[in-house]
């Protein structure tokens, strides 16, 4: 076993003023008491909060502030993820990993921004995976990447071991999302390391999940810092022998006689979901999906809600995060 030890960092993040002083402060605190941490990972938007009118260029001075403690106290930093705006006028939600030397080795934008509630976030289509060097081999998600298992698959199928996944969760779905975790580490044989913010940046609940999907730490809704020492060897023999000695799912996916003809977009496989009309926020009073037989209930909004063209639009407009 080579003892690697990975601390999330469960923070207060605020909402209209910049959060990165705030943040280095805590690495310090989190260097002082827990000295043999080797990464820290925070929450998604910690650095500026969830309002992209505080997209930043990359790079930027929050950056190479980053990359300076990193390289003081020799960790691995991941600074959660900020809002990027690009040179075209595009904003992005994009990550970095930042190694103990202070050098940028990795960047990673978000490929599923929590539309309809994110619109105008363009999404990115790059995967990220980067090696630990005598450790292992780590790749990164957020958020809502993790409800989309193809985006999983990619990774491990790559040989990522550990998932660092760093989320802004202040809904009602906290619950699903735990679940998702766990399931994730079961499907996948591999750490998930799943950190939540507070106030602006969500509602706490992080959670540290090992290869079995046993949860090794989980937050409740105070600050938080928990460092934990992963054994990747537990991963390595759980994709050999099976989990519990009992299912080798990634093996079995290798080794499967289907091809899924649904990630074929020309197959026609897919016709269903183009039935479910726009990716649109639910209106007060929405009767989409339901079968309405009340008669207070207009033709016009029945015809509205039951006859949407088969195209998946995207509105534009005020961001919200997930």
């Amino acid at each position: 076993m080579t003892p690697f030890a990975i601390a999330g960092v469960q923070m207060h993040v605020g909402a209209l003023h910049s959060n990165v002083e705030a943040m280095r402060h805590r690495i310090e605190i989190l260097m002082a008491r827990f000295p043999w941490t080797q990464m820290a990972l925070f929450s998604e938007l910690a650095p500026y909060g969830p309002l992209d009118r505080f997209a930043q260029p990359f790079p930027n001075d929050a950056l190479v502030n980053f990359q300076e403690d990193a390289r003081r106290f020799g960790i691995w930093l991941i600074p959660g993820s900020m809002f990027e705006k690009t040179e075209d006028g595009r904003i992005l939600n994009t990550s970095v990993v930042i190694n103990p030397d202070g050098e940028i080795v990795a960047k990673y934008s978000k490929m599923f921004p929590f539309r309809p509630y994110e619109a105008g976030i363009s999404a990115g289509t790059d995967f990220c995976v980067f090696d630990v060097p005598e450790v292992g081999r780590f790749g990164l998600s957020i958020c809502y990447d993790i409800w989309f298992p193809e985006t999983t698959r990619q990774l491990t199928s790559q040989g990522v071991e550990v998932l660092l996944h760093p989320v802004l969760t202040g809904t009602t779905d906290r619950d699903a999302e735990l679940a998702i975790a766990r399931a994730t580490a079961a499907q996948f044989q591999c750490y998930v390391f799943d950190v939540n913010g507070l106030g602006a940046g969500g509602v706490g609940r992080s959670v540290v999940v090992d290869p079995s999907a046993t949860v090794l730490h989980q937050s409740a809704g105070q600050e938080d810092m928990f460092p934990i020492e992963i054994d990747l060897n537990q991963v390595r023999r759980q994709r050999e022998t099976g989990l519990k000695g009992l299912g080798q799912v990634l093996k079995s996916f290798r080794d499967r006689d289907a091809d899924f003809s649904v990630y074929d977009r020309a197959s026609g496989t897919d016709s269903y979901l183009h039935t479910l009309g726009p990716l649109e926020v639910p209106r007060q009073g929405s009767t989409r999906g339901l079968l309405v037989s009340d008669p207070r209930t207009s033709i016009e909004e029945t015809e509205t809600d039951l006859l949407q063209p088969p195209n998946i639009s995207v509105l534009h407009g005020k961001t919200g995060s997930d």
